[in-house]
């Protein structure tokens, strides 16, 4: 007969068993356990809201970060926009304060898209910010400001470039031979191993000399016929890199590693709300989810399916209800400044974070058997114990609260920590066993986007 100790021991066996076949299928260099991972990612579930900024040649034609393979602009036409390329409003210091009064606590920038545009000093191409009539490495100032603000520094690299000279083409490529012969003729004149040669010099270049980096969002492999994939990036030869230059650096799993338990530390669903904690063999995993304002990642003029701020705070209180990450993006025009709509929906988002910021910091997904009312959401710190009920739609005088009967302390709104009154609704109901509990709401919605209401937990 199984008791409570011999259920201990069987999963203290399955854990141990677990922990003993990853260390025999991880290389040396990769090395982790479960406990030294989670302490290493401590920040990043805790501060759950993060800065993606977009920046790069396609803010001049302002239609998409895509404009080249869209468009199938060629080399020679594409130039046009370096040689104006000339932010001469960039303002790090403006943007980085932005960026805190949002509740922003960590921040991805694009050191280099898919067009192949560097915005650091990289001594590995001439197709680089210093050589342009701005002349100044943005990357730097950038770096610079955020972290003055207490804000962590995340880096973006492109795999991918479409302006190397020994880049392959491939499917993805905007200037690729339509013939499948021509482009393999074509191939044969191009040197892949120069190239990925030419990624490891200028991650070492990123991974040395900014500093403390504490997340890489690489970006992205599509491996099959006429793709990319692990093996055309050297992805465990890049891992193991990164990994001896900032041991404590957070990476994403687009690098075709997704086999391996070691290949990367959290997942990247993009522009989608998974519908529920995402799993892995099996297993929740840390994720983050990236998200635009509008439709596109680079600034887009004529663009106009923005979200609402209403939208935004949803989005940001679904995604930490789930366990995950929310990693929000700007893309500045090219003179280097916020679009006025993204400076609305970054206020906005501020305002609301301003008075309910602990109902993300340190908060995750609540305790199993605890179920969210209808037009609501509830996330939970496990640390202060406490559970917050985000209303999206304000009910009329009474919201009931399944299976909380007897298991709260105290109840407040929490924008202006108001006391909300409560009682078991067995206790003036036919039915003194229901666990129920039922919190007694003013018929007004509070002003803000989304009210919470803050349980103490016993």
């Amino acid at each position: 007969m199984l008791n409570s100790r011999n259920i201990f021991l069987i999963f203290l066996c399955i854990f141990l068993a677990k922990e003993a076949l990853h260390a025999q299928n991880t290389p040396t260099w990769a090395k982790e356990t479960s406990a030294e991972k989670e302490k290493r990612m401590a920040w990043w579930t805790h501060d759950r809201l993060g800065l993606f900024l977009h920046f790069g040649l396609y803010s001049l034609p302002a239609r998409h970060e895509w404009v080249q393979w869209n468009e199938k602009i060629t080399a020679t036409d594409y130039q046009k926009y370096f040689d104006h390329f000339d932010p001469d409003l960039f303002d790090p210091e403006e943007w980085a304060e932005k960026a805190k009064a949002a509740g922003i606590k960590y921040v991805v920038i694009t050191t280099k898209h898919h067009e192949g545009f560097c915005l650091w000093d990289t001594k590995c191409t001439d197709f680089k910010v210093t050589n342009t009539v701005y002349g100044k490495d943005l990357l730097r100032a950038l770096v610079n400001a955020f972290r003055a603000r207490g804000i962590r520094i995340g880096f973006y690299y492109s795999l991918i470039d479409w302006h190397h000279p020994q880049f392959t083409y491939d499917v993805n490529h905007p200037l690729a031979p339509v013939d499948s012969m021509e482009r393999q003729r074509q191939n044969a004149l191009r040197n892949l191993d120069v190239y990925r040669r030419y990624i490891k010099d200028q991650l070492t270049e990123l991974l040395t000399n900014y500093g403390r980096i504490d997340e890489l969002f690489l970006d992205f492999s599509y491996p099959g016929k006429n793709g990319k994939g692990h093996a055309d990036w050297d992805s465990e030869g890049l891992l193991q890199l990164i990994r001896r230059l900032q041991p404590a650096c957070l990476v994403n799993n687009r690098l075709d590693l997704d086999s391996t338990h070691w290949g990367w530390d959290y997942i990247t669903p993009e522009q989608e709300m998974p519908q529920e904690w995402p799993l892995v063999r099996g297993q929740q995993v840390p994720w983050e989810t990236c998200q635009t304002f509008s439709g596109s990642w680079g600034y887009y003029r004529d663009e106009h399916s923005w979200k609402t701020v209403h939208q935004l705070v949803v989005m940001l209180i679904e995604t930490v209800s789930k366990g995950g990450n929310l990693l929000l993006n700007v893309g500045p025009t090219s003179r280097g400044a916020f679009d006025e709509r993204a400076n609305e929906r970054l206020e906005g988002l501020g305002r609301w974070m301003k008075f309910h910021s602990r109902t993300i910091y340190g908060c995750t997904q609540a305790p199993a058997g605890l179920k969210a009312p209808p037009n609501c959401l509830l996330t939970y710190n496990s640390r202060t114990k406490r559970l917050y009920v985000h209303i999206l739609e304000w009910p009329l005088k009474r919201l009931s609260l399944p299976g909380l009967k007897d298991k709260i302390s105290y109840a407040q709104l929490l924008n202006d920590g108001s006391e909300i009154k409560y009682e078991a609704s067995g206790s003036n109901a036919a039915d003194p066993s229901a666990k129920d509990l039922v919190l007694w709401l003013s018929v007004e919605k509070p002003g803000v986007e989304v009210p919470v209401i803050e349980l103490f937990m016993k």
